[in-house]
């Protein structure tokens, strides 16, 4: 350890409110010019405690931004032709802006059949193939999906942190997380690995890092070994410790950080980091398409 400086905090729960007020801000600008509110339509199929959660979460803060939701709730036995059909008349829909099909969706669905179903310019999530190859390319108009987004903008507000030339290593390679997150630094100019459970030396690797990214999904993996000194950390795992007594485990990231104390220079808590961070972005995304979508100033 070079010194026992504690790991200063990236506050993502203070960034997300930033973000929120924004969004709240131009909405309420169109509204008040006379045109109608954005609209964010969710699908939830099936009864993962969860995932209630998470679209409750995102309705909730969405109608306090002052934008338009609709919710369709449909059962676990929904077949993909009927989930298709739901998906075709939100396309159809002109006060629907952004769609948010739920994942994970039950194992009978095939869920790519009903991601590439989407219009690609209402996938607020960022997973149609249309919206991943725009990011890949690095094409304008397209959708990136919340989390990495959200990752990128605390980074931004990072000050002191110039993204040109770091080296930057992302530890997991899903396409909800690891490949866009990716993608979105390379755009940047970053110089970027993607790194993961396969990766020989994966300590080693990490420590190039100016910035790391760990989304691999195991809960406090990432140690002092893995950590150059002074590197910025974004902690995007969540996992839930063991039951203790009956009581339901401690929530923590895939960052141990006790371990990292005095080692990185600044870090996402879990939680309180990146979480809030995806769901203020989804609603970026949605008051993005509705200014695309009425061909307005945003």
């Amino acid at each position: 350890m070079t010194s026992a400086t504690p790991v200063r905090i990236i506050d993502g729960k203070a960034a997300a409110v930033r973000v929120r007020a924004e969004v709240k801000a131009a909405v309420a600008l169109h509204t008040a010019a006379g045109r109608r509110a954005p609209g964010l339509a969710t699908v939830l199929v099936g009864d993962d405690p969860a995932s209630h959660v998470y679209v409750k979460n995102k309705r909730k803060q969405a109608a306090e931004c002052g934008l338009i939701s609709a919710h369709h709730e449909l059962p676990s036995t929904t077949t993909t032709a009927e989930l298709l059909a739901v998906v075709s008349k939100l396309n159809d829909d002109g006060a629907v802006d952004g769609i948010l099909v739920q994942l994970p969706l039950p194992k009978h669905i095939d869920e790519h059949a009903v991601l590439v179903a989407l219009d690609p310019q209402k996938d607020v999530d960022g997973f149609h193939p249309d919206n991943v190859a725009r990011l890949t390319m690095g094409l304008a108009g397209g959708f990136v999906p919340c989390t990495p987004l959200g990752c990128l903008r605390l980074l931004d507000d990072e000050k002191e942190l110039q993204l040109r030339g770091a080296r930057a290593v992302v530890v997991g390679r899903s396409n909800i997380v690891g490949k866009p997150m990716a993608s979105l630094l390379l755009g940047r100019d970053c110089t970027v690995t993607i790194a993961h459970s396969k990766t020989k030396d994966l300590a080693g690797v990490c420590r190039q890092a100016d910035v790391l990214v760990a989304a691999i999904g195991r809960a406090q993996m990432i140690g002092a070994g893995f950590i150059k000194p002074g590197a910025i950390v974004i902690d995007v795992g969540i996992n839930r410790l063991p039951e203790i007594d009956g009581r339901p485990g401690k929530l923590v990231g895939d960052v141990d950080w006790a371990a990292i104390e005095g080692v990185a220079a600044a870090a996402t808590p879990v939680p309180g980091g990146v979480g809030p961070m995806t769901i203020a972005m989804l609603l970026q995304n949605t008051l993005t398409s509705y200014v695309r979508r009425l061909g307005i100033e945003h």
